[in-house]
């Protein structure tokens, strides 16, 4: 039996997790240096993943298939595809500079007199949800990916609540409500989408009478599986309801803004640049691929939905005066503009979509870690506060900007190719809903430069005029961020190459063709 590849990649940073928990309190130093260690390990099995994965091969690879509750047909089933791969790479890329960037975020919390280790706790949980996620961009069994689906939100629930952001307005009491209610919502919204999806996945058992995502597929394209419409979409707004809650979709988004706004800087990343991406990918994986047809019929709403996300998210950033929160929106905004990606059903834009994933995932790390470290600084988040820093921190205010600029997809960073290919994809296909789509674009640069303007440039404020710039730690978590957005924004192709192929089988899958282009023959 070959090496199973794709269980360690998943594995490490579970047994991480316990081993980093482990650690007995006086050694809190020790345990941070565990969890870093685990993650670059795991980010090592990610990279063999990527170098053995072949774009051109088979759809599914590095596949693993064991018998796990045979009587209900459940089985231990997992394969990568492009996409997936590209995922996975991204979750263990970030998941070191989610550790570096966090070294001291648990360290006020922590009392003599506590028994709980909450320094040892925090990065363990940080690792436990790397190994759900990654596990769930590899599972091709449905109720496989359903468990890990659900149970990366009780490691999320602990981080927001347990682990929230220090520099809050008000009183300790204050804040601790705050936070509370952040993570409360964040699993109230995502339990209840993942309860109306647990119904569908037993409804496609009995429809399917298995789970596996490839047995499925394979019954449909040769006849033996035959699916009535109203079951086949009842299945589909069951499954596209809980991915709609985790992308966030507007009107299902609320819980964000409260998430991103209480946790800690690395925490908000890990939210929105790991975690949230699991919902988009499994529109393309299960949404797409299970019920092909519902998700034509579903289109038309979903590209609405998609347009308002990006239009409202960007106005409401436009409008905030709390720095985390306007991330939070703008990522709003953003996961918009991949949703409209995927349903555009052209390759251009579900390559875009994906590509965006990634890039958005580059992007939003780089400018959420440099404002963790503004903020903790200052000691604020109000935006308000600031003001001149780049005079008193300049590498920090250039590190802001170039995270601030890719935000706004700016050509020659890494989010301007997704964006354009999404746009492209969508005005193939719906013109009139790629013209709006394009405001977007227009807000994204209003939010992101008024956002620097007063925070960065004026008059030194006095509470900022004694402002450290980055340390070395710091620079290390930044750097490396900076260096990949620049290079996949004047480079793009290794990503496209590798996503491509994963394309053209979803495109299949859903029986669609790129529209052709209309041009006038000459006269």
């Amino acid at each position: 039996m070959s090496f199973p590849l794709l269980t360690a990649t998943a594995a490490l940073p579970a047994v991480g997790a316990i081993a980093t928990a482990a650690v007995p309190a006086a050694r809190r130093s020790a345990a941070k240096w565990l969890a870093l260690l685990v993650s670059l390990a795991t980010l090592a099995l990610a990279v063999t993943v990527l170098v053995r994965f072949d774009p051109d091969g088979a759809r599914y690879q590095l596949t693993e298939s064991r018998s796990w509750i045979a009587d209900f047909g459940v089985r231990y089933e997992l394969g990568v595809d492009g996409i997936g791969v590209a995922l996975i790479a991204l979750t263990a890329l970030l998941i070191p500079f989610i550790i570096l960037a966090g070294w001291h975020d648990a360290d006020p919390l922590e009392t003599k007199s506590s028994r709980w280790r909450p320094t040892q706790g925090f990065f363990a949980l940080i690792l436990a949800v790397e190994a759900m996620v990654i596990i769930s961009f590899e599972a091709t069994d449905v109720f496989l990916f359903y468990i890990f689906f659900e149970a990366m939100l009780i490691p999320m629930y602990f981080l927001i609540g347990g682990f929230g952001d220090r520099a809050h307005a008000g009183s300790d009491e204050n804040a601790a409500a705050q936070r509370s209610y952040a993570a409360v919502k964040f699993l109230l919204y995502n339990l209840v989408g993942g309860l109306i999806m647990l119904a569908a996945v037993i409804g496609l058992y009995v429809v399917a009478g298995n789970f596996s995502l490839q047995e499925i597929a394979e019954a449909r394209a040769n006849g033996t599986l035959d699916m009535a419409t109203n079951t086949e979409r009842l299945l589909f707004l069951g499954f596209f309801f809980a991915f709609a809650v985790k992308a966030p979709l507007w009107p299902l988004h609320t819980w964000l803004p409260n998430a991103m706004g209480e946790s800690t800087a690395p925490v908000a990343v890990l939210i929105t640049a790991v975690v949230d991406k699991v919902g988009t990918f499994a529109m393309l994986r299960f949404c797409l691929g299970l019920f092909p047809e519902a998700s034509k019929w579903a289109t038309p709403v979903i590209l609405v939905l998609a347009l308002i996300s990006i239009i409202y998210g960007a106005l409401l950033a436009v409008g905030q005066r709390d720095i985390k929160r306007l991330v939070a929106y703008a990522s709003i905004s953003h996961f918009g503009f991949i949703i409209l990606g995927i349903f555009a059903m052209t390759s251009q834009g579900q390559s875009g979509a994906t590509l965006y994933m990634v890039n958005h995932g580059i992007s939003t790390a780089a400018l959420m870690l440099v404002a963790g470290f503004l903020i903790s600084r200052r000691g604020s988040r109000l935006i308000a506060d600031y003001g001149g820093v780049q005079k008193v921190a300049p590498v920090l205010a250039g590190t802001f900007l170039v995270g601030g600029l890719a935000t706004l997809s700016l050509p020659g960073l890494a989010p301007f190719v997704s964006e354009f290919l999404v746009l492209v994809g969508a005005f193939a296909r719906y013109p009139v809903v790629g013209i709006i789509a394009t405001v977007g674009i227009v807000l994204a640069a209003l939010y992101t430069l008024v956002l620097y303007q007063r925070t960065m440039t004026g008059p030194v404020k006095a509470e900022v005029s004694a402002m450290p710039d980055l340390r070395v730690r710091e620079l290390v978590v930044v750097a490396p961020l900076i260096a990949l957005l620049i290079g996949l924004g004047v480079y793009p192709k290794p990503l496209t190459e590798l996503v491509n192929p994963a394309v053209k089988h979803t495109m299949s899958d859903v029986q669609k063709k790129d529209p052709e282009p209309e041009v006038e023959a000459a006269k």
